[in-house]
């Protein structure tokens, strides 16, 4: 497991910085010592120990972050677990356009941070789960006060209350990830008779999303799809 990690004092700040920096704004300096952000991006890149963090959510779901560290092309991967094998939602960093996502709407974020399972192990704090889960975010209609919520767990993470609205606004900017997407609900069919199973999980138009289309909730039946859509917060409306 990767979850003793989150206690390195520089965790957040390796975890994150990538997210949020730019040629004209490098939060390290500001938010953390550079010797511990250094250790803690050593241990998370660490070729030896792959780190996994869990996050489990609603009715029995595990949102799972891997870090994949290959030597010459390290990556970390995003899955929701609804079956033995789990369902790929995105891999960071997108690279030269060859990695999948966006993997999370805001609306899907927001919910399963709010939505821990506490019988189930893995990182149960609200903050950090919206943390963990960001680099997955894609989202063009993200709500005006995502920015306070992001702010309020960086505060919780350690980051001064006077720079954190700074580094929310940074995180959620355009360049931190993939090109932001549209997320919408499917209409059933009218040949279909109602009986399509995905009418509840969210539908991204980024091309290279895997959640374009209804892949996430492939190979499952119809009571496991409205489990998912209700875990992820958008299903019933």
């Amino acid at each position: 497991m990767g979850e003793e990690l989150l206690a390195l004092p520089g965790f957040w700040a390796a975890y994150l910085m990538w997210l949020s920096q730019t040629e004209e704004y490098d939060p390290v300096p500001e938010w953390a010592d550079g010797a511990d952000a250094d250790a803690a991006c050593d241990a998370l890149g660490d070729e030896g120990h792959w780190p996994v963090f869990r996050i489990p959510f609603d009715d029995g779901h595990t949102a799972l972050i891997l870090g994949r560290n290959f030597p010459d092309d390290p990556e970390t991967e995003y899955f929701i677990t609804h079956t033995p094998s789990g369902e790929g939602m995105a891999t960071w960093p997108p690279s030269a356009g060859i990695r999948p996502g966006p993997g999370l709407s805001w609306r899907e974020l927001h919910h399963i941070a709010r939505t821990p399972d506490l019988n189930a192990p893995g990182v149960q704090a609200e903050y950090a789960r919206l943390l963990l889960l960001l680099p997955a975010l894609g989202d063009q209609d993200v709500p005006e006060d995502a920015a306070a919520v992001l702010g309020d767990a960086l505060v919780r993470a350690g980051v001064p209350t006077a720079l954190a609205p700074h580094l929310a606004e940074a995180l959620l900017a355009d360049h931190a990830s993939w090109e932001p997407a549209e997320w919408t609900l499917p209409a059933a069919s009218p040949l279909s008779g109602n009986q399509e199973p995905f009418l509840g999980i969210l539908h991204c138009d980024g091309h290279m999303s895997p959640r374009c289309g209804t892949r996430l909730a492939q190979g499952i039946t119809r009571e496991q799809s409205n489990r998912l859509a209700h875990a992820l917060g958008t299903w019933p409306t």
